[in-house]
């Protein structure tokens, strides 16, 4: 080979190493990070620090501060510019419902000391609690807990030519049961509800039947699915057909005698 061929390849061979490397490098180089910053406008609302149970008394280790932005801010949350003593305020405060770590804190979800008691913290506007004597074989094994809803059987006993017999009839449907005994809220671990009595949400009036039917006969009652609740079903099992005596007094409905035929 002659000496200029010899010179035009180690040439060539030079560029294309020099062509390798160059190529190597660009493919190697770091991307380039672009930093931004985004300005969102924030404020810090009362939020749930750890665990709420339905009718616990908080303390203010249960509440702490968080940052949430301020297009997303409920009218309802407590914001710490409007109430920055809200903590120690709401201390020792029921729990209306149940919170979970991070839940904002609203008005609606406590009540203070001195407002009226658990139960009555819990009962929707308008509505009454009243208590029914059960036993194991008429609350459905003792499986009944608080919150599920129940339909209310009286079990009269009647005398007839051929003698005595009893008759049943549903008086009340999808009620919810607001406590079982002295339990108002069915806690981990807890299979079976205690107690003799169940305290059911009522109508003013309906309250007044179901002391009636307490004092005639044996109160059942009957566990309903989970897909009844929320329903408008929670009504009065009697229609037209009832023997209910409405008394007029001044043109205004009052009391109800007789549930029972």
């Amino acid at each position: 080979m002659k000496r200029g061929q010899v010179l035009g390849v180690a040439i060539a061979g030079l560029c294309g190493l020099a062509a390798f490397f160059g190529v190597m490098k660009l493919v190697n180089k770091p991307p380039t990070v672009v930093t931004q910053e985004v300005t969102t406008n924030t404020t810090q609302v009362l939020v749930a620090k750890t665990e709420i149970g339905l009718g616990q008394i908080t303390t203010p280790e249960n509440f702490r501060w968080q940052d949430w932005p301020q297009s997303t801010v409920n009218p309802s949350y407590i914001q710490k510019g409007v109430r920055p003593g809200a903590i120690s305020d709401l201390a020792g405060s029921v729990a209306r419902a149940p919170l979970s770590p991070g839940d904002p804190i609203t008005p609606y979800k406590l009540v203070k000391a001195g407002e009226g008691g658990v139960l009555a913290a819990i009962l929707p506007a308008g509505m009454r609690a009243i208590s029914t004597r059960i036993k194991e074989e008429t609350g459905v094994g003792k499986l009944i807990l608080p919150n599920d809803h129940v339909d209310v059987i009286l079990t009269v006993r009647k005398r007839g030519r051929s003698g005595d017999e009893h008759v049943s009839d549903t008086i009340f449907r999808n009620v919810r049961v607001l406590a079982i005994g002295q339990l108002i809220e069915a806690r981990e671990g807890k299979k079976l509800a205690e107690g003799n009595t169940a305290t059911l949400e009522l109508t003013p009036l309906q309250a007044e039947e179901l002391a009636v039917a307490n004092a005639k006969g044996e109160i059942s009652l009957a566990l309903r699915s989970i897909a009844d609740i929320g329903g408008q079903e929670q009504t009065q099992a009697r229609d037209k057909q009832s023997n209910t005596i409405k008394v007029l007094r001044y043109g205004a409905k009052s009391r109800v005698y007789g549930v029972v035929n």
